[in-house]
């Protein structure tokens, strides 16, 4: 019996003064290792980390045919700072318009358990003209925005806002807001109303954003669920009104967007991506506030004169402010081949593309000084692109037919770069 007992001594002596170390430099190991992935996965969501403040990567570098190279700084303060208290700002500058532009806001949380926030803002800033951004699009960053390289028409705006963001469930977000904007096109425009052009305008909105993404996986940590996997299909709503006559809002319209993205067989890299998107414009809604159907071709004579940076969900032979609506529906479906592997660093990827597009306006001759065409005929472009072929660049072909067919040849083709990198 005691030889026992000292034998079981011994193994419990044995193991703490052996193990013990181990077990320290391993808990440093995989400490180290989750900093370096929470490290990469604010990269990968455009932040730089700091101890109190984290910058915003999307504000450092930028090019577009209005403001030719803009760069500026911005961030927010993160939970080491404040878990109750957050503050976001930017400012950048110009070089072609020679104008700075910035944003500050902040907000506090509400609710710790359904993550509710109250948000106040002030922007002075541009947006593209007919397009649309959805409240609950917190975050999308990319190294490099293709389409912003080719972009000429903007509008200025001033707007100051209060916006509340509340998780109904860990699948469900919602995002209210109320808006107060001045309006000035940089192009030469007016909207015709009740016998008067308006040049520039105010407009007094108010939005409310759904997304719901009923097939993501989570699992509960110590504080919330933590999403471990992406589901699909995903599912944005939105709904815009404009009141006239109100805090001095000139137009009276509404708006309804809706997005839905649907991924099969995601296997191995080699899946099938169907993205559909819509919508819906009634009243008096001018121009800034319609629909361009996402283009991404610039109007210049030659191919390699229109070489550019394909898009991600662009048109890329439609040419920018060809079209305008506003009523209309994009689909495009995407489908990946298994990457081709060459070598473990580099697997070169084939993608098929169809995109087609249909929409309408319905009162046309109120924009005035600006011509473009409507969508009521459908437009169709199919092609390809081989992504990953060197440094993260590849190559897209794509070509436009249908009822929006050119005459001649070389006008219907996209011959452009890609750029894929991911974190």
């Amino acid at each position: 019996m005691l030889k026992r007992y000292s034998l079981l001594f011994f193994i419990v002596c044995y193991s703490f003064t052996h193990s013990q170390p181990i077990t320290e430099k391993e808990s440093e190991q995989q400490q180290d290792s989750i900093n370096k992935k929470e490290f990469v996965k604010y990269l990968g969501n455009g932040y730089l980390p700091t101890k109190y403040f984290n910058f915003d990567l999307r504000y450092l570098i930028k090019y577009n045919q209005f403001e030719g190279v803009r760069t500026g700084i911005g961030g927010e303060t993160n939970n080491t700072f404040s878990e109750k208290y957050r503050i976001n700002s930017y400012v950048v500058y110009g070089f072609r318009d020679g104008r700075f532009k910035y944003s500050i806001g902040g907000g506090f949380r509400i609710s710790e358990q359904t993550n509710t926030w109250l948000n106040l803002a002030y922007t002075d800033d541009l947006q593209e003209t007919g397009s649309t951004k959805f409240l609950t699009d917190k975050r999308f960053f990319q190294f490099f925005e293709p389409r912003l390289l080719n972009i000429d028409l903007f509008h200025k705006h001033i707007t100051k806002s209060v916006a509340l963001e509340h998780e109904i469930s860990s699948k469900l977000l919602s995002e209210t807001e109320l808006a107060v904007s001045e309006i000035d096109p940089t192009y030469s425009y007016g909207y015709v109303l009740n016998d008067e052009v308006f040049n520039n305008f105010n407009l007094s909105t108010a939005k409310i954003s759904l997304q719901w993404n009923p097939f993501d996986y989570f699992e509960m940590s110590k504080t919330s669920p933590k999403k471990i996997k992406d589901g699909f299909p995903k599912f944005t709503l939105q709904y815009t009104k404009s009141f006239q006559n109100v805090f001095d809002g000139d137009f009276n319209f509404s708006k309804v967007d809706f997005r839905t993205v649907h991924r099969i067989g995601i296997k191995d890299n080699h899946f099938s991506e169907i993205t559909l998107v819509s919508g819906l414009a009634s009243g008096d809604a001018p121009l800034t506030h319609l629909y361009h159907a996402y283009p991404n071709n610039i109007t210049k004579e030659t191919i390699l004169q229109r070489f550019s940076v394909a898009g991600l969900n662009s048109f890329e032979t439609m040419f920018f402010n060809e079209f305008f609506s506003d009523k209309f529906v994009t689909f495009q479906f995407k489908h990946y081949l298994k990457p081709f592997y060459i070598s473990k660093r580099y697997s070169p990827q084939l993608v098929l593309i169809t995109r087609y597009a249909i929409g309408d306006i319905s009162t046309p001759e109120r924009h005035q000084n600006i011509t473009f065409n409507s969508l009521k005929y459908g437009y169709t472009e199919s092609g390809f692109e081989i992504n990953k072929l060197l440094f993260g660049f590849g190559l897209s072909f794509t070509y436009r037919y249908g009822a929006y067919h050119l005459t001649e040849f070389e006008d219907n083709v996209a011959f452009k770069f890609t750029f894929n990198v991911t974190l």
